[in-house]
């Protein structure tokens, strides 16, 4: 069972949340048939530990870091939103075998005993205790020339593998009720 809280209600040490238990990032292309109902295409998620939450633009919102050969990164691109799915340490296997495996390849859901459901299309982790809905505002890709610390460039990066960054405004936050 899950409460909705404001984003500001979030208790979570960020750094722990998303640099060490990790998240799940999720995201599935929808489409509007003739009549406007909603269509959803298959979802995807991938585990990632680089991120951030913060204030931008007088808005709550969050970032992501997405490699280009990433498939979510792909999925991304072509729609507006993206969930954050922090998952309690008992989910460490189900998050490295979504690192590891490509949503190219297939279904990732299943293998990683994960369950997805959508809220107003935008897929999400159930096994999840924190939950972050985000309206991408703006993407960009890391540029090379731009580093001030050349060695952090040299040490993360090869030719043409600059990571993208996509800041999104968190539309809703969900947590887990505890009994």
């Amino acid at each position: 069972m899950f409460k909705v809280i404001r984003p500001e209600a979030i208790t979570d040490n960020p750094f722990k949340m998303i640099g060490k238990d990790y998240m799940l990032v999720s995201a599935c292309t929808t489409k509007q048939d003739e009549e406007g109902k909603l269509i959803t295409g298959r979802p995807n998620t991938m585990t990632a530990s680089w991120g951030g939450c913060g204030v931008l633009w007088n808005k709550p919102v969050a970032t992501i870091y997405l490699r280009p050969q990433r498939y979510t990164k792909e999925i991304i691109d072509q729609t507006d939103t993206f969930s954050l799915s922090i998952l309690s340490e008992k989910y460490k296997s189900a998050l490295e075998y979504c690192g590891s495996h490509s949503g190219r390849d297939g279904d990732k859901f299943r293998p990683a005993k994960l369950d997805v459901e959508y809220m107003n299309g935008t897929p999400w982790i159930k096994q999840a205790r924190l939950v972050i809905f985000c309206r991408k505002l703006y993407a960009q890709e890391f540029d090379p020339y731009s580093f001030a610390d050349e060695l952090i460039c040299k040490q993360n990066y090869r030719k043409d593998d600059f990571h993208t960054m996509y800041i999104g405004e968190i539309i809703k936050v969900m947590e887990e009720q505890r009994k």
